[in-house]
């Protein structure tokens, strides 16, 4: 692993777990074990260094959930399988991420609340990403075009309500819960 890696991947956990605004540049520093000089090399800023980690969990995130849709068929399989892959992290069965500490892009956004901030963007972008991998399995799904973006959104609801449930209410089974519903309505 490259310092710039090494750099991302202890600033994320930090973020992750503490919050963006709690955690300070020399505190990354520390837990990294790379000079200052080195950082901002790589980040002439911490809003850049931020940035960097908000990329980064999105490829890893991305990358695990859709290791994870591929396991089943598309459509119907692949979205009850979502919400199995969130109870899996929730309860802290998935190795490659971080323990549950609610959902880093929202976290992140609310710490950068303006819209037009980089920061703020790349948690769209993240947001907008796995709308689209939800939407490729509605789209398998034996319905009409009309009701198909309907049906999305409900998705991608019921999936942002379970990661905010069982995170600020404590609730790990929301993920369990909301896949009852997504079942329940769903063709097939």
């Amino acid at each position: 692993m490259d310092k710039q890696e090494q750099l991302v991947r202890t600033a994320f956990r930090l973020f992750y777990s503490r919050g963006i605004h709690a955690v300070g540049v020399n505190l990354v520093l520390a837990e990294s074990g790379i000079a200052k000089k080195t950082l901002y090399h790589h980040f002439p800023s911490k809003e850049h260094l931020v940035e960097a980690t908000i990329r980064y969990r999105d490829g890893s995130y991305r990358a695990w959930l859709r290791s994870r849709l591929d396991r089943v068929s598309v459509g119907k399989p692949a979205l009850l399988e979502l919400f199995d892959a969130l109870d899996d992290w929730f309860h802290g069965r998935v190795a490659e991420l971080e323990p549950f500490h609610g959902c880093f892009f929202i976290n992140a956004s609310a710490e950068f609340g303006d819209h037009n901030s980089a920061i703020h963007r790349a948690c769209a972008e993240h947001k907008a990403g796995i709308t689209a991998l939800i939407r490729t399995q509605v789209d398998a799904l034996p319905l009409p075009e009309g009701r198909k973006e309907e049906v999305t959104r409900l998705v991608v609801l019921l999936k942002e309500g379970a990661i905010s449930v069982a995170h600020v209410q404590g609730n790990l089974e929301a993920a369990a819960e909301a896949r009852e519903r997504v079942n329940s309505i769903l063709p097939g």
